[in-house]
């Protein structure tokens, strides 16, 4: 799932148009079968933090990017995934292991200047 999430986040980042609208829309799907697959659980692994929690929550750091380059609101469409992420947020391993989502977003910033996207 971690693969797709990228591959989709790529395409949000990466493109114009009608081809932006379509990975918009698959992303807000991606992320809304994710969201079922957590259910009212706290995280993946169920009570503990899991393999998939791990592998999902380094996009967490990215969300600011997708919400405003490809005008996503994440949060009014996936609740729980916003949730779920300040949950393990609160683990001070986690917080700490994630970059600050100001310097992902001015890396994606220079990246789509010099990438001719803005």
């Amino acid at each position: 799932m971690a693969d797709e999430i990228y591959y989709l986040s790529r395409k949000v980042l990466t493109t114009k148009g009608e081809e932006l609208e379509a990975g918009k829309k698959e992303f807000i799907e991606t992320f809304k079968i994710m969201e079922g697959e957590l259910g009212d659980k706290p995280y993946y692994g169920g009570e503990t933090f899991g393999f998939v929690d791990l592998s999902l929550i380094p996009f967490y750091s990215w969300f600011i990017v997708y919400e405003i380059f490809g005008n996503i609101n994440i949060e009014a469409e996936c609740p729980k995934i916003i949730a779920w992420a300040k949950r393990c947020l609160q683990k001070e391993t986690v917080a700490k292991s994630l970059p600050d989502q100001k310097k992902v977003y001015e890396f994606v910033g220079q990246s789509r200047k010099r990438d001719g996207l803005e």
